[in-house]
Protein backbone atom coordinates (compact mmCIF):
# COMPACT_ATOMS: atom_id res chain seq x y z
CA UNK A 1 0.00 0.00 0.00
CA UNK A 2 1.24 3.23 -0.45
CA UNK A 3 3.24 5.66 2.30
CA UNK A 4 1.03 9.00 3.84
CA UNK A 5 4.20 11.45 2.38
CA UNK A 6 3.17 9.93 -1.16
CA UNK A 7 -0.33 10.43 -0.54
CA UNK A 8 1.10 14.23 0.93
CA UNK A 9 2.78 15.18 -1.90
CA UNK A 10 -0.44 14.73 -4.34
CA UNK A 11 -2.25 16.78 -1.60
CA UNK A 12 -2.70 20.43 -1.74
CA UNK A 13 -5.98 21.20 0.66
CA UNK A 14 -5.86 24.86 0.08
CA UNK A 15 -6.70 23.90 -4.23
CA UNK A 16 -8.80 20.89 -4.07
CA UNK A 17 -9.29 21.23 -8.08
CA UNK A 18 -5.79 21.11 -7.71
CA UNK A 19 -5.54 17.86 -5.78
CA UNK A 20 -7.94 16.25 -7.88
CA UNK A 21 -6.26 17.01 -10.96
CA UNK A 22 -3.06 15.33 -8.99
CA UNK A 23 -4.95 11.94 -8.28
CA UNK A 24 -7.07 11.63 -11.50
CA UNK A 25 -3.33 11.69 -12.89
CA UNK A 26 -2.31 9.16 -10.31
CA UNK A 27 -4.94 6.77 -10.94
CA UNK A 28 -4.66 6.63 -14.73
CA UNK A 29 -0.76 6.47 -14.16
CA UNK A 30 0.32 2.52 -15.06
CA UNK A 31 3.14 2.75 -12.03
CA UNK A 32 0.64 2.00 -9.59
CA UNK A 33 -0.76 -1.25 -9.40
CA UNK A 34 -4.83 -2.25 -8.29
CA UNK A 35 -4.83 -2.09 -5.00
CA UNK A 36 -2.66 1.01 -5.07
CA UNK A 37 -5.18 3.50 -7.35
CA UNK A 38 -8.16 2.25 -5.46
CA UNK A 39 -6.34 3.81 -2.72
CA UNK A 40 -5.45 6.70 -4.89
CA UNK A 41 -9.28 6.60 -5.76
CA UNK A 42 -9.95 7.16 -1.90
CA UNK A 43 -8.35 10.57 -2.40
CA UNK A 44 -9.59 11.71 -5.12
CA UNK A 45 -13.01 11.27 -3.97
CA UNK A 46 -12.29 13.52 -0.99
CA UNK A 47 -10.88 16.01 -3.20
CA UNK A 48 -14.22 16.13 -4.94
CA UNK A 49 -15.71 16.18 -2.06
CA UNK A 50 -13.88 19.10 -0.45
CA UNK A 51 -15.29 20.96 -3.64
CA UNK A 52 -19.06 20.47 -2.46
CA UNK A 53 -19.10 17.64 -5.08
CA UNK A 54 -21.11 15.29 -2.52
CA UNK A 55 -23.23 12.80 -4.61
CA UNK A 56 -20.27 12.25 -7.01
CA UNK A 57 -17.55 11.80 -4.35
CA UNK A 58 -20.11 9.13 -2.97
CA UNK A 59 -20.39 7.33 -6.56
CA UNK A 60 -17.16 7.47 -6.88
CA UNK A 61 -16.78 5.93 -3.45
CA UNK A 62 -19.47 3.43 -4.32
CA UNK A 63 -17.56 2.22 -7.29
CA UNK A 64 -14.11 1.19 -5.19
CA UNK A 65 -13.40 -2.52 -5.11
CA UNK A 66 -12.23 -2.38 -1.20
CA UNK A 67 -11.54 -5.79 -0.42
CA UNK A 68 -8.01 -4.76 0.53
CA UNK A 69 -8.51 -3.90 4.38
CA UNK A 70 -6.61 -0.66 4.34
CA UNK A 71 -8.92 0.42 1.84
CA UNK A 72 -11.53 -0.43 3.05
CA UNK A 73 -10.24 2.04 6.01
CA UNK A 74 -9.51 5.04 3.58
CA UNK A 75 -13.31 4.48 2.01
CA UNK A 76 -14.97 4.49 5.51
CA UNK A 77 -13.33 7.72 6.11
CA UNK A 78 -14.10 8.93 3.06
CA UNK A 79 -17.67 8.00 3.45
CA UNK A 80 -18.00 9.39 6.60
CA UNK A 81 -16.11 12.98 5.70
CA UNK A 82 -18.34 13.34 2.72
CA UNK A 83 -21.39 12.81 5.65
CA UNK A 84 -19.98 15.11 7.55
CA UNK A 85 -19.44 18.02 5.23
CA UNK A 86 -23.10 17.57 3.55
CA UNK A 87 -24.49 18.03 7.18
CA UNK A 88 -25.09 14.62 8.32
CA UNK A 89 -22.40 14.21 11.12
CA UNK A 90 -24.87 11.55 13.35
CA UNK A 91 -24.52 8.99 10.00
CA UNK A 92 -20.82 9.68 9.90
CA UNK A 93 -20.19 8.59 13.44
CA UNK A 94 -20.43 5.01 12.62
CA UNK A 95 -18.66 5.44 9.95
CA UNK A 96 -15.50 6.60 11.71
CA UNK A 97 -15.67 4.27 14.83
CA UNK A 98 -15.35 1.32 11.88
CA UNK A 99 -12.53 3.52 10.51
CA UNK A 100 -10.87 3.45 13.85
CA UNK A 101 -11.42 0.31 15.05
CA UNK A 102 -10.16 -1.65 11.73
CA UNK A 103 -7.26 0.74 11.58
CA UNK A 104 -6.06 -0.20 14.91
CA UNK A 105 -6.61 -4.06 14.63
CA UNK A 106 -4.63 -3.79 10.96
CA UNK A 107 -1.55 -1.53 12.88
CA UNK A 108 -3.15 1.50 10.56
CA UNK A 109 -1.62 3.99 13.19
CA UNK A 110 -2.17 7.16 10.60
CA UNK A 111 -5.42 6.31 9.56
CA UNK A 112 -6.69 5.20 13.46
CA UNK A 113 -5.88 8.44 14.91
CA UNK A 114 -7.41 10.47 11.26
CA UNK A 115 -10.59 8.39 12.38
CA UNK A 116 -10.26 9.56 15.89
CA UNK A 117 -9.84 13.13 15.05
CA UNK A 118 -12.88 13.30 12.69
CA UNK A 119 -14.95 11.69 15.90
CA UNK A 120 -14.43 14.54 17.72
CA UNK A 121 -15.31 16.37 14.31
CA UNK A 122 -18.40 14.71 14.06
CA UNK A 123 -19.51 14.16 17.40
CA UNK A 124 -18.91 17.46 18.93
CA UNK A 125 -20.80 16.24 22.49
CA UNK A 126 -18.08 13.95 22.81
CA UNK A 127 -15.03 15.94 20.84
CA UNK A 128 -13.13 16.01 24.34
CA UNK A 129 -13.35 12.21 24.88
CA UNK A 130 -12.15 11.56 21.39
CA UNK A 131 -9.20 14.01 20.95
CA UNK A 132 -7.79 12.57 23.88
CA UNK A 133 -8.12 9.02 22.90
CA UNK A 134 -6.22 10.40 19.83
CA UNK A 135 -3.88 11.89 21.65
CA UNK A 136 -3.21 8.82 23.72
CA UNK A 137 -2.82 6.57 20.57
CA UNK A 138 -1.04 8.80 18.79
CA UNK A 139 1.66 9.45 21.73
CA UNK A 140 2.36 6.05 21.56
CA UNK A 141 3.41 5.78 17.64
CA UNK A 142 7.14 6.33 16.26
CA UNK A 143 6.49 6.97 13.28
CA UNK A 144 6.76 11.02 12.86
CA UNK A 145 4.15 11.67 10.18
CA UNK A 146 1.63 10.01 11.87
CA UNK A 147 3.50 11.99 15.50
CA UNK A 148 2.36 15.09 13.52
CA UNK A 149 -1.15 14.44 14.41
CA UNK A 150 0.06 15.56 17.85
CA UNK A 151 0.16 19.22 16.56
CA UNK A 152 -3.21 19.42 14.94
CA UNK A 153 -4.80 17.65 18.01
CA UNK A 154 -3.52 19.15 20.89
CA UNK A 155 -4.38 22.61 19.28
CA UNK A 156 -8.00 21.39 18.50
CA UNK A 157 -8.52 20.59 22.22
CA UNK A 158 -6.98 23.91 23.15
CA UNK A 159 -10.07 25.52 20.74
CA UNK A 160 -12.48 23.28 22.41
CA UNK A 161 -11.30 24.50 25.59
CA UNK A 162 -10.94 28.00 24.93
CA UNK A 163 -14.74 27.86 23.79
CA UNK A 164 -15.69 26.67 26.69
CA UNK A 165 -14.08 29.38 28.35
CA UNK A 166 -11.47 27.35 30.36
CA UNK A 167 -9.03 29.78 29.16
CA UNK A 168 -5.75 28.38 30.67
CA UNK A 169 -6.42 24.63 30.14
CA UNK A 170 -6.63 25.85 26.73
CA UNK A 171 -2.89 27.41 26.57
CA UNK A 172 -1.44 24.22 28.18
CA UNK A 173 -2.88 22.48 25.11
CA UNK A 174 -1.55 25.42 22.57
CA UNK A 175 1.53 25.18 24.04
CA UNK A 176 2.12 21.52 23.90
CA UNK A 177 0.62 22.20 20.33
CA UNK A 178 3.31 24.80 19.74
CA UNK A 179 6.03 21.96 20.97
CA UNK A 180 5.15 19.33 18.79
CA UNK A 181 5.01 21.71 15.98
CA UNK A 182 8.80 22.51 16.83
CA UNK A 183 9.65 19.15 17.11
CA UNK A 184 7.60 17.38 13.93
CA UNK A 185 5.75 19.79 12.99
CA UNK A 186 5.08 21.37 9.37
CA UNK A 187 6.08 25.27 8.62
CA UNK A 188 2.51 25.78 8.58
CA UNK A 189 1.87 24.13 11.90
CA UNK A 190 4.42 26.06 13.41
CA UNK A 191 2.71 29.23 12.75
CA UNK A 192 -0.77 28.25 13.41
CA UNK A 193 0.31 27.05 16.79
CA UNK A 194 1.96 30.33 17.66
CA UNK A 195 -1.21 32.29 16.60
CA UNK A 196 -3.65 30.12 18.70
CA UNK A 197 -1.09 31.08 21.49
CA UNK A 198 -1.38 34.82 20.76
CA UNK A 199 -5.06 34.49 19.92
CA UNK A 200 -5.11 32.78 23.45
Amino acid sequence: MLNQTTLDELWNFEDPQASEASFRAAVADPAYDADERAELTTQLGRAIGLQGRFEEADALLDAIDGDEPTVAVRVLLERGRVLNSSGHPEMAVPLFEQAAELADHLGEEFLAVDALHMLAIADPAHAGTWTRSALEYASTVHDERTKQWLVALHNNLGWTLHDAGRCTEAMVEFQLAGQWAERVGTPRQQELAREAIESC
